[in-house]
């Protein structure tokens, strides 16, 4: 009796649409709507589903976060990202670390002009200088070091800023980064 009920079960699950994929409903529903000659509803869900896709692009940049040491919090936004359209575009992912050292905020950016431009900066290290700044070296990325602040620029395209407490603090959780698997990102 339980093997038909399971049986049943399986073919009743079997049947059940797979759940659908919004990004590929999107287009699909473009597609439609250019077929019937609608072109505004088309650009909107081309445009819903470039949302979504830069939605899973900065999951996927924020997957580069490291955990909250312990004894501290961290609160991830993969939000934030949605103003870079007003910069050029990109991608952005940020965490919001907290402690009884402090709070500072872990940020990545990526694929944007502004990060290409800081990248010219960043990767010369008699520039560093002339600023004024330190360069502190974390798994073989060069960071500038200022007060309160590390950043970096990962594959000429990510930056990497560590903000709001003392270097020394936000280095280990720095060094928990993956900055090779990050330039495949």
């Amino acid at each position: 009796m339980t093997r038909i009920f399971s049986a049943a079960l399986c073919a009743v699950v079997l049947a059940l649409p797979a759940k659908a994929d919004p990004f590929i409903e999107a287009l699909e529903t473009a597609i439609e709507a250019y077929q019937d000659g609608d072109f505004q509803f088309a650009e909107d869900e081309l445009a819903q589903a470039q949302r979504l896709l830069g939605e899973m692009k900065a999951q996927g940049l924020a997957n580069f976060l490291p955990p909250a040491p312990d004894g501290w919090t961290r609160e991830i936004d993969t939000e934030g990202g949605q103003m870079l359209g007003f910069m050029g575009g990109g991608t952005m992912a940020k965490a919001v670390y907290s402690g009884d050292a402090g709070r500072f905020e872990l940020s990545l950016m990526a694929d944007n002009p502004m990060v290409a431009q800081l990248g010219m900066m960043l990767g010369n290290s008699a520039m560093i200088a002339q600023m004024g700044g330190q360069v502190e070296r974390i798994n073989r990325v060069r960071f500038l070091r200022e007060d309160q602040s590390l950043k970096a620029i990962v594959a000429n395209r990510i930056l990497v800023q560590a903000e709001g407490v003392d270097a020394e603090i936000m280095i280990p959780l720095l060094e928990q980064i993956d900055f090779r698997a990050m330039e495949n990102f």
